[in-house]
């Protein structure tokens, strides 16, 4: 079943790869393309920064920081530290994420990701694919914690009440 979440992790950076080629070919010349005027554009950018570039110029730094966390997910994938289909896919979708930008910051001169999701209507960061699936791998594995985690501990009972006088 490791297979699975490591195909479907592979899936999702291979979106993230076609989508940043188009837009470093297509989409940079054009600088953006109005999706819905005023409130989604394709917009290209080059963050060297994390999220919200934050750490701005910080590359190296975040390059080892993101391959720490890489190895860590990749390593809670392939020994199936958590057990729930739920939570699996919340970790592949973080690990997809966080490779698809860590791939950039290797090909690109000046270590940056390409962005280009720019929802204008709350003057929002722009962002792009592999973004998507960090945040919502991350908000999956909150409601894993809050919805699921909680309740197969209560079925399972205090650990160590067994055999105890």
């Amino acid at each position: 079943m490791v297979f699975f979440y490591l195909i479907f992790a592979a899936a999702l950076v291979l979106v993230d790869r076609l989508i940043k080629h188009w837009a470093v070919t297509q989409l940079q010349p054009l600088s953006t393309i109005p999706l819905i005027q005023d409130v989604l554009h394709l917009t290209y950018s080059e963050n060297r920064g994390a999220a919200f570039s934050i750490l701005n110029g910080k590359t190296e730094f975040l390059m080892v920081v993101n391959t720490i966390l890489l190895l860590v997910l990749l390593y809670i994938l392939l020994t199936r530290k958590m057990k729930h289909p739920l939570a699996m896919v919340s970790i592949s979708m973080m690990f997809a994420g966080g490779l698809g930008n860590m791939i950039d910051r290797f090909l690109y001169p000046g270590h940056f990701v390409v962005d280009y999701i720019d929802f204008r209507l709350i003057n929002f960061a722009i962002f792009n694919f592999a973004d998507v699936c960090v945040v919502c791998g991350v908000g999956l594995l909150m409601l894993y914690y809050l919805l699921i985690e909680g309740k197969e501990e209560k079925k399972a009972g205090p650990e160590g009440s067994e055999g105890h006088d």
